[in-house]
């Protein structure tokens, strides 16, 4: 029978066809186990990462007022709050202060000696802190208690890494700046520890009042001032922080509330999710073709089933929309799988990591990242499933009185192509609506299907280059795995597609990963500065170059004035307003660092408009980094307007400069007059190179000379970057496993698809002659060669897509990693021959009398 037969009504027709799957589906999921675990796999990566992001979003919202410290936060940068706005600040409801600021910190020895000092990040509280929520010390101690002034020596509590690093227990004495204060307890947790962002060390806590006795406040330091507010019972949070702007607009100041307390944080979890989430959708593509593969095997099986249904009168419409049911229950069961894993995998994670978590999390079932998994994995279902379905169709009642051999050809309606091209772009479209970063998702699209098609080319190529080596009479070993290779229905371009995609997403990630510890930990500038020095007064700025100048070993010493100003407007339009490209709203975040320059630094390149005179005396003029404007969109001409210490400054762009933040040296976004800043309260920053031999002796010096300025040793702060990028390493290397995993089941379904005509190939051979070993040594051939071209071209499309993201997005230099190439290369010919072989063993085994009388069916 064919499609003209006459049809039975829609609602009938699909009745009819849910009682013939029912019925078929009573033999259980045998031949489509791996389709199942495809879907599972996939699924459960992006529920699991998306449940992992829902639940520490879910305690950013819960925990907002206790991780911002209050309902309202204020910062201010270098001075404190006026009478006037903390007196405003006090009328809306309780407050709290503390200054937060980098400092040296060294442990005295109990004869007075005092020994290595580290760098920490301190921070001064009051009496009112916390607002919300409750620090954990070790011992348990009130803040009060622990921090307050006791028989002369005022209290502190430390981090556990400062503690185990300087050896502190309490009772010792830890000098900051000129003050000792005396160790009580360790910071197990606090409730604002997630507004803190990247720090460069351990944090310190002391009482408010003991820092004007360290000396290191000065005018100009470097000192981020915060006023939390716990607001009036009944006050609204959006009308209060509306009525502080309106009150004091030019304060210069940042005012976040409790909805949004730690957007840093915020973002870089959507950003990771994002990613990680694309990676899954990678795996469950991967395993897209592990759905069409068994699909195919499963209605392979079914040939027989088919051509008796239409032989009694059943159309091609019933027996598709029959199949189609019964795959749809298999995507089903594994869909419910990868959901029922997808929810659990989060809150175990989530009890196993808590303490490394910068806020609390908040586990439970999160039904819109599950509803997002589930729509995808029924949606790559659909796509993948439509074209082996399609084939049914060309099964002809016929079959029945000739060998049950699978269907040569395929007649794929418009209907059929227009289901699975909708559902690929339906996927597509859902992808984008729950992605933050569109251009990221369009770009990643791009770059798969680029990739799907070049390996989908490579497994062609394989096919038709096979059989064009065949031709040339190689070994007979050699051209009998060339045979198989190009054989009808030849495994090769499914094992290519799949594996060869986690394969790309694998090197690609290992090369950028490999690339940034490069970068962090091995190519360093030869000359690049040993250390930062930060908080240096003006009146000292002379005598400290002397000082470390004169120490042997140290080889040049740089300074630079420094100030810190956040952009209020750009061309007039407000920050907050302003239209920037993707990637340069960070510079429209916080304060940014600015100094004042007569000449222009050395080494510096302009690439557009000129610097000003020596003695220039006019209107404010600024010399901005090129990309940071290409991102903002300015450029001569334009204008930008920067708060600095409570006094906004507009200035023209007079030129453009191009930096290498490479150097590490000393290098600012925004370079003004020396006319427009030489009066304001500053800071300078100078850097130091240095041998190593001569570290000691300089931190010795600056210590004991010049205790308010702190120094970040450049080694350690690459050091807190690289584990930062490390433990992300470890996240998309873990999800990109999937990936592989998937590969490996398509890989394996791909093989065992084929089982059934390679074992009627070895019996043949066997009755010919063969021995075992010699058609064992066909099969590791033939697996080497098919595992070695997925390598080379997955190794090609990895390096391609990581020298993309290290060059063209993160501005870095890219560099090919051999050992890493090597490794994918040798990594997939051990896997891919040793599951081919494993797979093969029983056709090796195969007695000649079963396969011989049913043929190659």
């Amino acid at each position: 029978m064919s499609d003209r037969t006459a049809e039975p009504g829609a609602a009938t027709s699909w009745r009819l066809a849910a009682r013939l799957a029912r019925r078929d589906l009573r033999g259980g999921l045998k031949g489509v186990r791996i389709f199942v675990a495809c879907l599972l796999l996939g699924v459960a990566a992006i529920a699991a990462v998306g449940s992992l992001a829902a639940s520490i979003e879910a305690g950013l919202s819960k925990e907002g007022a206790a991780l911002l410290g209050g309902d309202l936060a204020v910062r201010i940068v270098h001075v404190e709050a006026t009478p006037e706005q903390q007196s405003y600040l006090e009328d809306l409801g309780t407050v709290s202060r503390m200054a937060d600021m980098r400092a040296m910190a060294g442990r005295i020895a109990p004869d007075g000696t005092k020994e290595r000092r580290t760098l920490v990040q301190l921070s001064a509280v009051d009496g009112a802190y916390p607002l919300y929520g409750t620090p954990r010390f070790d011992p348990a101690l009130p803040v009060d208690a622990a921090l307050a002034k006791t028989g002369g020596a005022w209290g502190a509590v430390v981090e556990g890494s400062l503690a185990r690093r300087l050896g502190l227990a309490p009772g010792d004495t830890l000098r900051i700046g000129t003050l000792d204060y005396e160790v009580r307890a360790e910071i197990l947790t606090t409730p604002d520890r997630g507004s803190a962002g990247l720090t460069w060390g351990p944090r310190v806590m002391v009482a408010f009042d003991s820092l004007a006795e360290t000396g290191l406040i000065q005018p100009g330091s470097l000192v981020n001032y915060h006023y939390r507010v716990a607001l009036s019972r009944g006050a609204d949070v959006e009308q209060a922080r509306a009525a502080l702007q309106a009150q004091f607009p030019d304060a210069g100041w940042q005012v976040r509330d409790r909805r949004n307390g730690t957007p840093q944080v915020r973002e870089f979890v959507e950003r990771v999710a994002m990613f990680l989430t694309l990676v899954g959708l990678t795996a469950l593509v991967v395993g897209g073709v592990g759905v069409a593969n068994g699909v195919k095997d499963y209605l392979d099986g079914k040939i027989g089933t088919i051509a008796t249904l239409k032989c009694i009168g059943a159309t091609d419409g019933l027996i598709v929309r029959m199949f189609m049911l019964e795959v749809l229950a298999f995507a089903g069961a594994g869909i419910l799988g990868g959901l029922v894993l997808g929810a659990v995998i989060p809150p175990v994670g989530l009890a196993l990591l808590a303490d490394l978590l910068p806020v609390p999390a908040v586990a439970g079932l999160y039904p819109v990242p599950l509803a997002v998994a589930g729509a995808s994995g029924l949606l790559v279902a659909l796509a993948f499933a439509v074209w082996p379905l399609a084939a049914t169709r060309d099964v002809r009642p016929a079959r029945l009185f000739r060998a049950l051999v699978a269907a040569t050809g395929r007649r794929v309606r418009w209907s059929d192509a227009a289901l699975g091209f909708g559902a690929l772009i339906v996927l597509a479209a859902l992808t984008l609506a729950t992605a933050r970063d569109t251009l990221l998702v369009i770009w990643f699209g791009v770059g798969l299907v680029a990739a799907f098609a070049l390996l989908r080319l490579t497994g062609w190529l394989a096919v038709r280059l096979a059989r064009a080596l065949q031709a040339l009479r190689p070994g007979a070993v050699v051209r009998l795995a060339l045979a198989n290779l190009n054989r009808p229905g030849s495994p090769a371009p499914s094992v290519v597609l799949s594996l060869g995609l986690g394969l790309t997403v694998l090197v690609t990630v290992s090369l950028v990963d490999g690339n940034l510890a490069r970068q962090v930990q091995e190519d360093l500038p030869e000359n690049a500065p040993a250390y930062f020095f930060i908080d240096i007064q003006g009146p000292q700025s002379d005598a400290f170059a002397e000082a470390v100048s004169a120490i042997p070993g140290v080889r040049a010493v740089d300074r630079s004035p420094m100030l810190r100003g956040r952009f209020v407007a750009i061309n007039g339009v407000p920050a907050s307003e302003a239209t920037v490209a993707p990637g340069g709203e960070w510079m429209l975040r916080g304060d940014r660092g600015l100094t004042y320059a007569a000449r222009p630094p050395e080494g510096t390149t302009i690439v557009a408009g000129k610097w000003w005179p020596e003695d220039y005396d006019g209107p404010p003029l600024v010399s901005f980094e090129a990309e940071g404007a290409m991102e903002l969109g300015i450029g001569i001409g334009d204008t930008i307007t920067v708060n600095v210490l409570g006094r906004e400054i507009t200035a023209e762009i007079a030129s453009l400069r191009e930096l290498d933040w490479r150097t590490l040296g000393i290098n600012f976004l925004m370079i003004f007059t020396p006319n427009t800043l030489a009066g304001a309260p500053q800071t300078v920053l100078a850097t130091a190179e240095m041998t190593p031999a001569a570290e000691a002796a300089v931190e010795r010096a600056v210590a004991q000379d010049f205790p308010n300025v702190s120094a970040i040793r450049v080694r350690d702060a690459l050091e807190t970057v690289a584990t930062y990028v490390e433990n992300l390493g470890a996240a998309v290397r873990g999800i990109s496993a999937v990936t592989i995993l998937s590969g490996l089941l398509v890989l394996a379904g791909a093989l065992a698809a084929g089982q059934r005509a390679r074992t009627y190939d070895a019996v043949v051979l066997k009755v010919l002659g063969a021995t075992r070993g010699r058609l064992a040594a066909v099969h590791l051939t033939e697996f080497a060669l098919l595992g070695l071209a997925t390598a080379v071209v997955s190794a090609a499309l990895g390096t391609v897509g990581a020298w993309a993201v290290v060059d063209l997005v993160m501005g870095a230099r890219f560099t090919v990693l051999p050992w890493t190439l090597l490794a994918t290369v040798a990594g997939t010919l051990v896997v891919t021959v040793g599951i081919g072989i494993a797979l093969s063993w029983r056709t090796l085994s195969a007695r000649p009398a079963g396969p011989l009388r049913q043929g190659a069916g």
